[in-house]
């Protein structure tokens, strides 16, 4: 059996980490000796993340993202186990409509705003008064290229992404110098959450992308890994393109 790396001394919080690009990042802080409190809808399949990453250096915290109980709850929890918050990553996200803003249901714009943007505000918020406030530390939003160019038919989602990009510069603003805050813009990566937009024809979808294949979660890991660690002291309110050099192809056509 491997023995697990040498405590860091570092403790992140990472939502929506039961799966997915959440998951990666919580494997990417776990394997350079971060603790780390995850959380996620399902209690199932938050249990089950809790034991591939390690029981003894994660805890797992089930909730929606948006409810303030639940925000609240998970700082709670990293305090009372850890002791300290030295990293958030606001990865908690939801897609739930495909169509036309023309068309769009307000209530369903509402809540993707609630979950994607006002969610990473409140654990920003309570994050930064339980620890970093006084201590320091780094946030890191997960946001996506759709928040960058147009994004037809999951508008309302990049319009979220959008707002989650500067809310990522409002924030950097505020909590300097003790706080750096940074966001990473992924396309498409190989996720549940994304299926939809390359299941049936990944081979198709990847031959658009200059490096040839879509995004796997831990290439997300190690943006993130490295947006908390000391190598990135000096950069704080800036968008990380981990794309796969799609944006390359703007241009061309």
């Amino acid at each position: 059996m491997t023995e697990p790396p040498a405590l860091s001394g570092k403790v992140a919080l990472v939502t929506g980490a039961s799966r997915g690009i959440g998951y990666g990042v919580a494997e990417a802080l776990v394997a350079r000796g971060d603790r780390v409190v995850i959380t996620g809808r399902g209690e199932d399949a938050l249990k089950e993340a809790v034991e591939k990453l390690g029981s003894g250096r994660v805890v797992g915290v089930a909730g929606k993202a948006h409810d303030l109980d639940h925000q609240a709850e998970a700082v709670g929890r990293a305090m009372e186990a850890f002791g300290r918050i030295d990293f958030l990553v606001n990865n908690a996200g939801t897609n739930p409509v495909f169509g036309p803003m023309a068309d769009l249901d307000l209530n369903v714009a509402r809540k993707v705003f609630e979950t994607n943007v006002v969610s990473a505000l409140g654990f920003a918020q309570k994050t930064w008064h339980a620890w970093q406030k006084d201590n320091g530390g780094a946030i890191v939003n997960i946001a996506s290229i759709a928040g960058l160019a147009p994004s037809p038919f999951i508008g309302a989602y990049g319009v979220s992404k959008a707002a989650m990009i500067n809310l990522t510069q409002q924030l950097a603003h505020e909590f300097a110098p003790k706080v750096r805050v940074n966001a990473i813009a992924p396309a498409v990566v190989k996720t549940k959450f994304a299926q939809a937009l390359y299941e049936g024809r990944e081979e198709e979808a990847a031959a658009a992308y200059p490096l040839g294949r879509l995004g796997v979660p831990s290439d997300i890991g190690g943006a993130a890994a490295f947006l908390t660690s000391d190598q990135s002291d000096w950069i704080t309110g800036q968008t990380l393109v981990v794309d796969g050099g799609i944006f390359l192809n703007a241009g061309v056509g």
